[in-house]
């Protein structure tokens, strides 16, 4: 059953899902915004299990079903924990009737609603998931400590799989690229990566080498020492505004920026 949605707004988009009897969405704590009274909400630690149940895989089978099951939800919270998520889902499912459930993202920016097949995954950045179907299975992906810890974002990824709707969110505007229509490679501020179809790869590289031009580039460039990369051929999701940027724009209107030319390196401000 295709999910029944529609993003509206300009600065700050949010999705309306009209939910059919007995159909079910689920978003991360926190992206909830508004419902009909006959929509029931339900918060629980585990994620759905893909097939449509919501969650509730692995009921049975007695005491050793309930075990396998609270063993799963401890890893997918404990996931979660590490990658910086939110702990809980929240489950909305319409009784009785046609119900409705209104979803918003958490900056200023574009929604988009990915329809998954089953043969393509979804990667996303961390926190630009809002709101999916049952049938779409939400997972942690990590892209390797050497890749993570060299580019310093990227690392944690949200993986979606199954089928239906997933709406995510970034900060901005979107633009949709596709690496093989640029040579096969792109590369691209870590920070405006919002998500990508299986089949890219997707890594992170030193802007130059420890020279001149390599610090230049780090300190007076405003990317610091890494790019991300994307290659392949596939649908890529990119954002105009940094979380970074945003942050260093309320920082400067609220007077607590005091670097001068040289950037936040030399930074006079003590507190």
């Amino acid at each position: 059953m295709t999910l029944q949605q529609e993003i509206v707004g300009n600065a700050m988009q949010m999705a309306v899902v009209n939910l059919q009897p007995g159909q079910t969405v689920y978003c991360e704590a926190g992206k909830f915004l508004f419902k009909t009274t006959n929509v029931t909400m339900e918060t629980r630690l585990s994620g759905p299990s893909g097939n449509g149940g919501g969650g509730q895989q692995g009921q049975g089978g007695g005491m050793g079903g309930l075990l396998r099951q609270a063993m799963g939800t401890a890893m997918q919270v404990g996931q979660r924990v590490l990658a910086g998520e939110s702990l809980a889902f929240q489950y909305f499912t319409s009784q009785g009737g046609e119900g409705t459930v209104g979803f918003a993202g958490v900056l200023p920016g574009e929604m988009r609603a990915l329809e998954l097949d089953g043969t393509r995954a979804w990667f996303a950045e961390k926190d630009a998931f809002v709101a999916a179907e049952s049938t779409v299975d939400f997972g942690i992906a990590f892209v390797g400590g050497r890749t993570g810890m060299s580019g310093g974002e990227g690392f944690v990824l949200e993986k979606f799989t199954g089928y239906g709707t997933v709406i995510i969110a970034g900060a901005g505007n979107f633009i949709d690229l596709n690496p093989a229509d640029f040579g096969g490679r792109i590369e691209v501020d870590t920070g405006c990566v919002v998500a990508f179809e299986e089949g890219i790869q997707y890594g992170v590289q030193r802007i130059g080498g420890l020279n001149r031009q390599g610090l230049m580039n780090a300190v007076f460039g405003g990317e610091g020492l890494s790019l991300a990369t994307l290659e392949g051929n596939g649908r890529v999701i990119l954002q105009s505004l940094t979380i970074e940027s945003l942050a260093n724009a309320l920082k400067k209107a609220q007077g607590g920026d005091k670097q001068g030319p040289t950037g936040g390196l030399f930074s006079t401000h003590a507190g």
